[in-house]
């Protein structure tokens, strides 16, 4: 069985999209997945499954959601290597200079293409990303609410389905990885 992160994008936000995740966790459960997880409330739900496609497992847990909740949402499934990979990555926690709370990782459906990376002007911007394979690292030194680097900025410049976690997410996630592996 292989580990997997499942990251719904928009839900739980502003009183819409409204998903329990004792239900959602149910809805996996149903789906026959193993061991899964849910942390916090936006929607990220972390399991055990035999199948090795993604884009197969989306469309299935796509198609769920959408049977069970009534809503279409984003889904970015990734593998328990490729998180790891993220959070090892970060070039922001290199350098004592960046506070951790500050972090946030915007993570993107596939590769970006080069031409759409070097259409975005970081001079623009009052705070710093970097672009490394599929996942945006950013520092926004005035808190994620007050920056402009969100997903749906991502989304229309790299022409790309994006979903974005704090820091902290991205290691509790690990943790509830490391625990039922």
């Amino acid at each position: 069985m292989t580990t997997y992160i499942a990251l719904l994008r928009g839900i739980n936000v502003s009183g819409k999209n409204i998903i329990k995740m004792a239900e959602l966790k149910t809805m996996f459960e149903d789906m026959d997945f193993k061991n899964v997880r849910t942390y916090i409330q936006s929607g990220n739900v972390v399991f055990n499954a035999d199948n090795t496609d993604i884009d197969k497992l989306t469309e299935e847990i796509s198609k769920q959601i959408n049977l069970t909740f009534h809503l279409n949402v984003a889904i970015l499934i990734l593998t328990m290597n490729e998180l790891i990979e993220i959070k090892d990555n970060n070039p922001f926690t290199k350098s004592e200079k960046y506070d951790t709370s500050f972090l946030h990782v915007t993570l993107l459906s596939d590769l970006p293409e080069k031409n759409h990376i070097k259409a975005i002007n970081q001079a623009d911007f009052n705070d710093e990303f970097i672009i490394e394979k599929k996942a945006v690292y950013l520092y926004c030194s005035n808190g994620y609410g007050q920056t402009k680097l969100t997903n749906t900025f991502f989304e229309n410049k790299l022409k790309l389905k994006a979903t974005t976690r704090n820091w902290k997410t991205i290691n509790e996630l690990i943790n509830i990885v490391e625990k039922i592996i």
